[in-house]
């Protein structure tokens, strides 16, 4: 893997040989790799995470230490882990620096990855629907620690990345700055985000009626996300770029369709899907999915069997 090209944060992985994107996995690391490389049995293969990847729940030597237990998994595969910025990810580790491995980067946003034909756009962020909740968790946090008599406060050059449930510059940021820089040295064919264009499925994440009584910022931040992405279509389109596919998490639900020649995909948490036309046969269930078919089975099992 190697950066090339006039604009910044492009990376090429000339050697894989296939494309895998996944919704978000919230810290499961081991589950992951283990999946797509002993599960799948995927070999030379740049697998792209969608964002809440969980980096940031832990202390930074945590990701270090992850990555050196599992990278010998992942270059016996020849297979290369990207993860794009969720909005349960400490953006501090999104600058290309900090987690910048061979076979396991966090990418800043507005990174593009060129690999098996394809120029892959990837933007991170969106609103936590809870944040309320986790910033009273984090201060009720931050109090007790202070009572403690061995309470020292983080060093500054660290502090950024201590362990903490909330980020206040979480959400998705519009950059057109960037984006004209891109057009002229990539033509876009795919758009990798952890939340979506207004357009597409789930209208509102799970549960954020609850939220909302308990928010009053919530709705207008909501939106913002969204039109964040509708301004990246709207340039991308615009521009004419070639614009086929659209693959997105946030919502730990599946979905997909197709809307003015963009086909959209919503990844639940752990699935997925191979970037490749009409070829569903190496694409994954979600593992609610599964569970929900195999509960199916068993019930219609039930009723011609006895146990």
């Amino acid at each position: 893997m190697n950066k090339i090209y006039n604009s910044p944060n492009t990376y090429a992985f000339t050697d894989a040989k296939e494309i895998v994107v996944v919704g978000d996995i919230h810290g499961n690391f081991e589950k992951l790799v283990y999946k797509c490389c002993a599960q799948c049995d995927m070999t030379d293969t740049l697998i792209v995470v969608a964002g809440d990847c969980g980096f940031g729940f832990q202390q930074p030597g945590y990701f270090e230490d992850m990555y050196m237990k599992l990278s010998s998994r992942l270059a016996k595969a020849n297979n290369w882990l990207v993860f794009v910025r969720g909005n349960h990810d400490n953006p501090a580790y999104f600058d290309g620096q900090q987690v910048n491995y061979k076979r396991w980067k966090a990418v800043p946003d507005y990174s593009v990855l060129k690999a098996c034909g394809h120029t892959i756009l990837c933007v991170g962020g969106a609103i936590s629907a809870d944040r309320k909740w986790r910033i009273r968790q984090e201060y009720e946090a931050e109090y007790f620690r202070r009572l403690h008599k061995n309470y020292r406060c983080p060093a500054p050059a660290r502090y950024s990345l201590s362990p903490t449930l909330y980020w206040p510059n979480e959400r998705p940021v519009y950059d057109q700055a960037q984006l004209e820089v891109i057009s002229r040295d990539h033509s876009i064919d795919v758009v990798i985000t952890h939340t979506a264009p207004s357009c597409c499925e789930e209208v509102n994440h799970p549960n954020i009626q609850y939220w909302l009584i308990r928010d009053v910022e919530l709705l207008d931040d909501v939106k913002y996300e969204r039109k964040v992405m509708d301004d990246i279509y709207t340039f991308l389109k615009e521009h004419c770029h070639p614009l086929q596919y659209w693959y997105y998490g946030h919502f730990h639900q599946s979905w997909h369709g197709e809307i003015e020649g963009v086909k959209y995909q919503l990844l639940d948490t752990m699935q997925l899907k191979k970037l490749a036309p009409d070829d569903d046969i190496f694409n994954q269930q979600s593992d609610k999915e599964y569970k929900e078919k195999l509960d199916e089975l068993v019930k219609l099992a039930a009723k011609f069997f006895v146990f």
